[in-house]
């Protein structure tokens, strides 16, 4: 019998997808909260509204696969494979962080789940992601780089450069533009006339495909056909994924005044925890009592990431230099 190249979810799968989802949004949520009440003392930008993007992507991804981020990279750290403990202390400046407390909101590392950093820099990502690429395609590794950026990523030379590359190199690559419509608080559409991002592919001679970045089955799907194309040796693919975030670019800044609050509402209705749940109740495969079940779990994890993130300690002053030079031999 032949499987099929992209099978459908089962049940398990299903539930795995929206508990992922959901637990990028409770953390994140709590992240807001607390940055309210001071206990993040750095910025703190959230992905309220894309959460199924990291999901639908990072489900088809395993533990030695590179994934690259940007400055609203919790969601893609925790569907990597993070901890909610590790991002919680991370954000709180404590040394049980994912970066020692080093890196705060915008600087998450974990290389022991193959997520190899966010960066607050505009487009690095896309050339890191391309090198990892590079290097598995010379080592004959069966492993992809994956880079996620959003849309003020793609004026970026570094774009140009990083699918350029890729595709004359046929590099097992994924490159996920997570469409939110705004830079900050630039539009999208005020900063190029193609706001079509999937159909940039073309000038590179790769696919471009693009998804509704909403609907997490939308981009599994997606992400799962490009994921196995280019372990398979047929090169990287370039995933738009039209999606928007219902909070500020980072918390403590406006929500509205560059948006109209309408649009916000319109979106909002479009919510992809929301819509995933409707639409599996619809479809009689899960019972309201599973997913129950999965929001006791998950607020569990949270509240518990929560308190270990309080009662772990400050880094201490003297190692303030550690991390920075390589040691050596």
């Amino acid at each position: 019998m032949v499987e099929e190249p992209n099978p459908k979810p089962s049940k398990q799968q299903l539930l795995s997808l929206y508990h992922q989802m959901l637990l990028i949004r409770r953390c994140e949520e709590q992240l807001a909260k607390s940055y309210q009440a001071g206990l993040i003392h750095g910025a703190c930008h959230t992905s309220v509204g894309q959460e199924a993007v990291a999901t639908g992507v990072c489900a088809h991804l395993r533990p030695d696969d590179a994934v690259f981020s940007t400055h609203r990279g919790h969601g893609h750290a925790l569907a990597k494979g993070v901890s909610v403990r590790q991002v919680i202390a991370e954000l709180f400046g404590r040394v049980t962080g994912c970066s020692f407390g080093r890196g705060g909101s915008m600087h998450l590392f974990a290389p022991e789940v193959g997520l190899m950093g966010t960066s607050g820099i505009v487009g690095p990502c896309i050339l890191q992601a391309v090198g990892a690429g590079y290097t598995f395609q010379l080592l004959k590794a069966d492993r992809i780089g994956v880079a996620f950026f959003g849309d003020g990523a793609v004026n970026n030379g570094a774009f140009h450069e990083g699918l350029n590359l890729a595709a004359i190199w046929q590099l097992p690559m994924l490159f996920v533009c997570e469409n939110n419509m705004y830079a900050t608080e630039v539009p999208f559409a005020y900063a190029t006339r193609n706001q079509n991002v999937a159909e940039r592919a073309a000038g590179y001679g790769l696919p471009g495909i693009a998804v509704d970045g909403n609907d997490v089955l939308a981009v599994y799907e997606a992400a799962g056909e490009a994921v196995a194309r280019a372990r398979a040796g047929g090169g990287p693919t370039l995933l738009e994924c039209k999606t928007y975030r219902t909070r500020p670019h980072a918390e403590g800044m406006r929500d509205a005044g560059y948006r109209a609050a309408e649009e916000i509402e319109a979106w909002k209705a479009r919510d992809p925890i929301t819509c995933f749940r409707e639409r599996l109740l619809g479809m009689g495969i899960v019972t309201t009592d599973e997913f129950g079940q999965i929001e006791t779990e998950v607020n569990a994890i949270i509240e518990d990431g929560l308190d270990f993130a309080a009662r772990s300690p400050w880094p201490d002053p003297a190692t303030v230099l550690d991390h920075i030079y390589s040691a050596g031999k």
